[in-house]
C-alpha cells in the first residue's frame, strides 16, 4: 500500500507553480469568483480549474457555490506548516550570517589595528 503524501509535500507542490502562486496572491486581497481569477491568465477554463483543484487539495483555498458563481477563498492557515518548516531554516541562515558579520568585523578591526601599527613603525623609521 503506498504511503499517503504528507500535507507539507502537497502544499509545496501546489506552491511550485507560478500560476497557483499568482492565484493565491490575488486571493490574499479577498475572495473572488473563478471567472475573475482566470482573467489575467492566457489559459483555458479547464486549466484554471485544475490549478484551483490542486490548491483546494492542498488546503490552500476553499471553493463554494453561490447562486451561479463559484467563489474562492484563501485558507491562509494552511500555510502555517510551511511557514514553520521554513522558519527553522531562516533561523539557521540568520545564525550563519550573524557569525559571518562577527568574523568580518573582527578581521576588519584586526586589519585596521595592523595598519595603525605599520604606520607607526614607518613614522618611527623616518625619524
Amino acid at each position: 500500500m503506498p504511503s499517503p503524501i504528507d500535507p507539507l509535500t502537497t502544499i509545496f507542490a501546489a506552491l511550485a507553480d507560478p500560476t497557483r502562486r499568482a492565484i493565491l496572491a490575488r486571493l490574499a486581497e479577498g475572495e473572488a469568483p473563478v471567472s475573475e481569477l482566470a482573467r489575467p491568465f492566457a489559459m483555458s477554463a479547464p486549466a484554471i480549474s485544475r490549478h484551483l483543484r490542486v490548491l483546494a487539495d492542498a488546503g490552500l483555498i476553499e471553493r463554494e457555490v453561490s447562486a451561479r458563481w463559484r467563489i474562492c477563498h484563501l485558507r491562509a492557515a494552511a500555510l502555517r506548516d510551511a511557514h514553520d518548516w521554513l522558519d527553522t531554516y531562516r533561523r539557521h541562515w540568520e545564525g550563519n550570517l550573524d557569525r559571518l558579520v562577527e568574523f568580518v568585523e573582527r578581521t576588519h578591526a584586526a586589519d585596521a589595528g595592523q595598519g595603525t601599527r605599520n604606520a607607526t613603525k614607518a613614522r618611527g623609521k623616518k625619524s
